[in-house]
């Protein structure tokens, strides 16, 4: 089955990047992670509007679903869901409103 959503380039780099952070301790965590954040993609692909805005980090009307320590930062809109960045939690607000910047369409 093809999943209900589409990557922007660097959030499918984002994937990969924690998959092999996690990895470098603990393969079998990182592949559990990695399906928890899947499954969170494939719920906001059946539910676009589950997710929460975040003004303090973009104008734009994306959502984010928290998914453990990380954020899934999405465009609920399209369709396909447009997976726009997957950041880490503990960055700081001035550095994921940068990371959404540059990653505008």
């Amino acid at each position: 089955m093809t999943p209900g959503y589409a990557f922007h380039p660097d959030a499918e780099a984002d994937l990969t990047e924690i998959w092999e952070y996690i990895a470098a301790d603990d393969v079998n965590a990182a592949d559990r992670l990695i399906e928890e954040i899947e499954d969170g993609l494939n719920k906001i692909a059946r539910f676009p509007n589950l997710g929460r805005r975040r003004p303090d980090l973009t104008s734009r009307p994306l959502r984010f679903l928290r998914v453990r320590d990380y954020l899934v930062a999405y465009a609920p809109g399209r369709r396909p869901l447009w997976i726009i960045a997957i950041i880490h939690g503990v960055r700081s607000p001035r550095t994921m409103a940068a990371i959404l910047r540059g990653r505008e369409d």
